[in-house]
């Protein structure tokens, strides 16, 4: 048996193109969306990233910019310039890059955006709602996992989920989403005594553990809904997930591969939560 791949890469070409209708409508109203990317330092792969949220706003008629900060840079200054987009009626969505320096105190940070325009999810607000079954906000990759699944036709109801991952900004909001979706969740980490035990079991297995082909085929319960969360360079620079997809390609009944499954979702559903914050200013 061959697994059916899920396209991460059509699904957000597809999402992107219906968002530029709820853009042109949101604009005509006076409120064309707009999102503020701050990034602090200049890590190579956090520069990546930032520029590919805010090419992915201007692809649909977003409004969005870039706030650039030395590595050294102190937090009062940063905090600052977060008050200052908290108050601008023009910006929708505020969304600090991590990792920040260490001098940062990170929490405080992510606490210090307004909960209304915290797109990323990832304020206690956001989380309690979330972890109470009425998000406002959905962390974007286990967002953009959710709509996978919604794509690929699977029924989480009754289903036997494990989450190799336990982060803020993954393992643990994706848990509580399959919980709400009324899966039985088992959260696991690369600690986990007998981890092929849990992962044999899981009729969705997902990975965001951070270590390169970690789960093996033999970890894989065949017919199993396989998601990669993960992303990790070789040492001969090719990007790999934390699953072993040729392997598991064998065994899985779908799988997303690395790179093109859930990366492309994870900036498309930052949009979605942009767009949305913007129609709820706008009363829509």
């Amino acid at each position: 048996m061959t697994a059916q791949i899920i396209d991460g890469k059509a699904l957000a070409d597809e999402l992107r193109q219906s968002f530029k209708a709820r853009v042109e409508a949101l604009a005509a109203k006076g409120h064309r969306p707009g999102l503020v990317v701050i990034l602090v330092g200049a890590d190579p792969a956090s520069e990546v990233y930032v520029r590919n949220k805010v090419n992915g706003c201007l692809a649909i008629g977003m409004h969005s910019e870039k706030i650039t900060y030395e590595a050294s840079v102190d937090q009062a200054t940063v905090l600052n310039k977060i008050a200052e987009l908290n108050a601008d009626p023009n910006i929708h969505g505020i969304l600090v890059q991590l990792p920040l320096p260490k001098h940062f105190d990170e929490e405080k940070v992510l606490e210090a955006i307004a909960a209304d325009k915290d797109v990323d999810g990832f304020h206690a607000e956001n989380v309690g709602a979330l972890a109470q079954g009425n998000p406002r906000f959905i962390p974007c990759t286990p967002y953009g996992v959710m709509k996978m699944f919604e794509k690929g036709g699977v029924d989480l109801t009754g289903q036997e989920a494990v989450v190799i991952g336990r982060s803020n900004i993954v393992g643990k909001p994706m848990a509580l989403l399959l919980i709400n979706a009324g899966a039985t969740v088992t959260v696991c980490n690369s600690r986990t005594k007998d981890l092929k035990f849990h992962t044999r079991r899981a009729d969705i297995l997902v990975a965001a553990v951070g270590k390169p082909k970690f789960v093996t085929a033999d970890m894989v319960k065949p017919g199993a809904v396989v998601i990669d969360v993960g992303i990790n360079r070789l040492p001969d620079g090719k990007l790999c997930g934390d699953v072993d997809f040729a392997g598991c390609l064998e065994v899985a009944g779908q799988i997303t591969p690395v790179p093109g499954g859930v990366g492309p979702m994870t900036i498309t559903m930052l949009l979605a939560n942009t767009i949305e914050a913007a129609e709820r200013k706008a009363g829509l």
